[in-house]
């Protein structure tokens, strides 16, 4: 993360929801972006993401997406059962390949956390994100 990465995260009033993106360029290889989304009117809909976006693309590829308990979701490719609850994306080649989908519509219910600050804790560890010295985690504590 780069060190005043928290600034560049504050969130931002957008129809709705509070949102911001923050791009980690990554020489020769392409962007990394954090995008955080939180709704104004539910504490439960929000999403944490990490993307990637390979050199010569415009639009991230999304790798892994925390999202809240807001809105149900199935596993279509599965053919699991829908469920409603926490709940964490991860691109999949399986649904990359699939016309129908998107490479991150594959998802699992998780107890790791219970709100939007212990998303991005979940994001963080997960994805192995490193803070300036000095710079704890925005949302720690």
């Amino acid at each position: 993360m780069p060190p005043n990465y928290s600034g560049r995260l504050k969130l931002s009033p957008k129809a709705g929801h509070e949102e911001r993106a923050l791009d980690l360029p990554e020489p020769d290889t392409g962007v990394f972006r954090i995008i955080l989304r939180k709704c104004l009117l539910n504490q439960l809909d929000f999403s944490v993401i990490l993307g990637f976006i390979p050199p010569g693309e415009s639009q991230p590829i999304l790798l892994r997406r925390y999202n809240g308990r807001s809105h149900q979701h199935t596993n279509k490719l599965e053919r699991e059962a829908t469920f409603y609850d926490f709940h964490i994306h991860t691109a999949t080649e399986r649904y990359q390949v699939h016309p129908a989908f998107k490479a991150e519509h594959y998802a699992e219910v998780t107890d790791r956390y219970v709100d939007f600050q212990g998303a991005f804790r979940c994001l963080s560890q997960d994805c192995g994100l490193v803070f300036p010295p000095g710079q704890a985690n925005l949302f720690e504590g």
